[in-house]
Formats: structure tokens, C-alpha cells, sequence
């Protein structure tokens, strides 16, 4: 929890460009997070805005955090499914307990950056019907490093 608490006292003081935590929502529980996205300027998601819904397990940060896209808008991607689920190397297989809130955050702003067409993934309806809730239970399969 003292992690939680320093990561979140420097999300406050000094948050990224377009990166925003409601902090509302963290003083009901420190352990669900909502932070507001903004679609960086000069991409295809410039002045959209989006949320991420974080889930911190008792492991964190030796355990990734749960991280998928909330809320009304969720980015046409290829790595981003209708139901919010991320198919991000760093949420799952490549997590590290040097990461962060604030490098998630900015790793799927960088996904989105560079996204060269709005898409779902190609498999989205087969995913949605039969995927577990939680996206940690998915095994990804990563199948480029570019999009």
C-alpha cells in the first residue's frame, strides 16, 4: 500500500501531459484506480478522452496491476478489444515491479500514438463472447511489436 501511496502522491503533484487520475474514485478504495486519458495531439485519438479502470492486487507491485480501457469511449485499436481488454506485452508477460501507474499510462498512450488506422482487433467478437472478465487470465498471443 505505501507503493499505491507514492505512486499516487506523484500522479497528483505532478501528472504526465494528458495523463489524470480522479481522485475521487481512489478515496473509496486505493486499490481501483480510474485515470482520464486524453488522445495525444497530431494522432488519431488527438481530443478524445478515455479512462483506464486499475485493479492492484495485494502483490503489486511484484504482480501487474489489472488494466483495461472504462467508461463510454474505448479506442478503436488493433490492441484494444470492445470490451476494454489491452493486449499490451507490459499488463501481462513483460511486467516488471519497476513499472508503474505512470509508465502504464504512458506506454498505451505511446500504443495509441501510434496507431496508423482505427480498427478492433481481428478477432474482437470471438474474444468478447469467451474471454474471462479479468484480462490478466488471458494468454496473449503478441503478434508484432507495431501498430
Amino acid at each position: 500500500m505505501k507503493r499505491l501511496q507514492k505512486e499516487l502522491q506523484a500522479l497528483l503533484k505532478d501528472p504526465p501531459h494528458g495523463v489524470k487520475v480522479d481522485a475521487q474514485s481512489i478515496y473509496k478504495n486505493l486499490s481501483e484506480w480510474i485515470v482520464d486519458l486524453d488522445g495525444a495531439p497530431g494522432t488519431l485519438f488527438e481530443g478524445e478522452k478515455f479512462q483506464l479502470g486499475f485493479k492492484f492486487g495485494s502483490r503489486y507491485p511484484f504482480d501487474s496491476p489489472q488494466v483495461m480501457f472504462i467508461g463510454e469511449n474505448i479506442p478503436l485499436h488493433p490492441h484494444v478489444y470492445s470490451n476494454g481488454h489491452i493486449c499490451l506485452s507490459i499488463l501481462t508477460d513483460d511486467w516488471s515491479p519497476a513499472l508503474s501507474v505512470q509508465s502504464v499510462c504512458l506506454s498505451i498512450v505511446s500504443m495509441l500514438s501510434s496507431c496508423k488506422e482505427k480498427k478492433r482487433p481481428p478477432d474482437d467478437s470471438f474474444y468478447v463472447k469467451t474471454c474471462s472478465k479479468n484480462p490478466k487470465k488471458t494468454r496473449w498471443w503478441y503478434h508484432d511489436d507495431t501498430v
